[in-house]
């Protein structure tokens, strides 16, 4: 195994007996022939040849090339084809729809982020706050002097700002690894090490990073090793057989998205998959991946019919080499960079994916709750009315919550294709659909588990999300709308501050259901708990239009119950319904508890109690 393959393959400068130039060095086994394409020999095959080696490697000088020129590699296969590559290791590449790779030296910036570094090194994520603003840079923001794009460094001023100010401790990036085609969002890649130019230079995204790092917010990126596009200049039969994918389309392609699949058997391609993991964490000082489409990597039949797809040697529908390769690269990743995040996107029952390799898991850090995510749209699109019927949609998670580290995701996936944005997907009228839309950031910020929230939520965006667009920016500064977003803020104050909501996010002393049977009146009453018997909140949820007056709720100790947040109140826009700030406990038998708070619910609305040791 090697993970550090790419700083001997693709392109680097060099001086080599007093010349000046670029080292080249590129994997095509089979291949025949090899030569540089660049402007210095206009582009001819032949005019700059590469060596063979014994291990397939081809590699040569090529003198006078610099930082900045384009080149792509010439490789003639053994049926006499000559094909035009990219490099797959390059570190840059043209702005697409050009497609050749650039000479790129990484070298000259000077990491500011030391002690971010070492305090993340010794960061338990598992306790701490983990609260993510999921973005798709091409469509955040857009500038409006005619220029298609931002700059790395333009959104980083902007977004550094606007995150911070709503609270959130990471960013998370859809894929900005270089990719040909917009509409796959980056998902399609071509350039596994290479930052896409759309928004500048390698040393722009450095310096994007630096600006989180400096505001004290990580950044994680997307990262795809499941499949890859069949662009002629890309990966796929890279020097004319498949290097890179399965031979056999059985195996090697993908019907759902058109695309290739790596052989993950192959040591190459581990090799190159584990050095682009670690390139991203080593160059880039990404604080974590997360990978998309894991559970397409698990299973050789996904998205396949009978007949479509090849059992593993013992019969399985297991893609072992997957297998392996996703506990390899996580074992690598937790060693080398201590205090990053590896999250699946994985939507089956795979049990372990986020528990460690030595106890037969896969290795992750957390896991995407896809469970949570549909049980919970589900249950919040339904009309209210409807909803008492349903009740065990949302009390079902508690089954198997801490069964792996999970992270609640409301994400990009959620709010295209049809499906509209979040709020357009609630039930009722103007004033409801606002409503139900803040108890869902509600519910989704007091349930157990790490939270993330797609671009264009915390505005409380009409629309569904469109990448050829910035978000709906004019909406800011409509009152309905503005309240959504201070809720946002609020919620990610009162998780970031209060130890019950995150510090025992992991396991099953952090909750206790209160109530979670009253379907009648679709109430919900949970309590979270923190490491200290002192913190504790009390969380109860009326999931319909109808407020309840003298709501019972069973409290486990005596005292005063003051009112932390009330996603009614009218700074989001609400009715103001609840409790005029707080209430006392008093003696009765309620919920197994021996004291019980009397509690005005608000119309779909949220309350959270701290109880105090004082009075008001």
């Amino acid at each position: 195994m090697d993970s550090t393959l790419y700083q001997h393959l693709g392109a680097h400068l060099e001086t080599q007996n007093g010349v000046e130039g670029v080292r080249f060095a590129v994997w095509a086994p089979n291949a025949t022939e090899v030569s540089v394409l660049c402007d210095l020999n206009m582009w001819m095959h032949g005019q700059n040849w590469l060596n063979s080696s014994s291990n397939g490697v081809w590699w040569g000088f090529v003198p006078g090339m610099k930082s900045g020129d384009p080149y792509k590699f010439g490789i003639r296969s053994s049926h006499g084809a000559l094909l035009q590559k990219s490099d797959p290791y390059a570190f840059y590449a043209e702005l697409p729809p050009k497609s050749a790779s650039v000479v790129y030296d990484l070298t000259g910036h000077t990491w500011r982020d030391q002690e971010w570094l070492s305090r993340r090194e010794y960061s338990n994520w598992y306790e701490k706050p983990v609260s993510v603003y999921e973005v798709h840079l091409g469509s955040w923001r857009r500038p409006t002097d005619g220029r298609q794009y931002f700059t790395y460094r333009e959104l980083g001023k902007m977004l550094v700002d606007y995150v911070k100010d709503l609270g959130y401790t990471h960013i998370e990036l859809m894929p900005i690894n270089e990719f040909p085609f917009d509409g796959s969002w980056g998902y399609q890649a071509t350039g596994y090490f290479a930052p896409t130019s759309r928004f500048g230079t390698p040393h722009d995204f450095m310096e994007f990073v630096e600006m989180f790092h400096e505001a004290e917010i990580g950044v994680i990126i997307d990262w795809v090793p499941a499949h890859f596009p069949t662009d002629g200049h890309s990966l796929g039969s890279f020097d004319g057989t498949a290097c890179f994918e399965h031979e056999d389309p059985k195996k090697g392609f993908h019907p759902d998205w058109g695309t290739l699949i790596f052989n993950y058997g192959r040591n190459e391609v581990r090799d190159f998959l584990l050095s682009s993991a670690r390139f991203w964490l080593e160059t880039f000082h990404v604080d974590g991946l997360r990978v998309d489409a894991v559970a397409s990597m698990l299973y050789l039949d996904y998205s396949r019919r009978p007949g479509e797809w090849v059992p593993n040697m013992f019969g399985g529908r297991e893609n072992l080499e997957a297998i392996d390769f996703l506990k390899e690269m996580n074992t690598l990743l937790y060693r080398e960079f201590p205090g990053i995040l590896t999250i699946a996107e994985e939507s089956t029952a795979w049990g372990g994916v986020s528990r460690p390799v030595y106890t037969g898991g896969l290795g992750f850090g957390m896991k995407w709750d896809m469970g949570w995510m549909n049980d919970t749209l589900r249950y919040m699109r339904r009309e209210p009315v409807y909803r008492k019927h349903h009740q065990n949609e949302l009390s079902f998670r508690m089954v198997y919550a801490f069964t792996e580290n999970f992270m609640l995701p409301l994400s990009h996936d959620e709010v295209v294709h049809g499906k509209c944005s979040l709020l357009s997907q609630m039930p009722g009228d103007h004033w409801q659909k606002f409503a139900n839309l803040r108890l869902l950031y509600g519910y989704q910020f007091t349930q157990p588990g790490k939270k993330l929230l797609f671009m264009g939520g915390e505005i409380g965006q009409w629309l569904e999300w469109n990448h050829n667009t910035q978000l709906d920016w004019p909406l800011v500064g409509q009152p309905m709308h503005d309240g959504v977003t201070k809720l946002v803020r609020d919620l990610n104050t009162l998780y970031r501050g209060e130890p019950a909501l995150h510090q025992l996010d992991m396991s099953g002393e952090g909750f206790r259901w209160i109530s979670c049977d009253d379907w009648q009146n679709s109430v919900y009453a949970y309590s979270r708990q923190g490491k200290s018997e002192q913190d504790r909140l009390i969380v109860v949820i009326n999931f319909t239009p109808v407020p309840r007056h003298q709501y019972r709720v069973g409290v486990p100790a005596p005292g005063y119950y003051i009112e932390r947040l009330n996603t009614d109140s009218t700074l989001y826009g609400g009715s103001n319904v609840g409790n005029v700030g707080g209430v006392y406990s008093q003696p009765g038998t309620c919920h197994g508890e021996s004291q019980f708070i009397s509690l005005t619910l608000p119309p779909l609305g949220m309350l959270v109690l701290k109880p105090v040791t004082s009075g008001k």
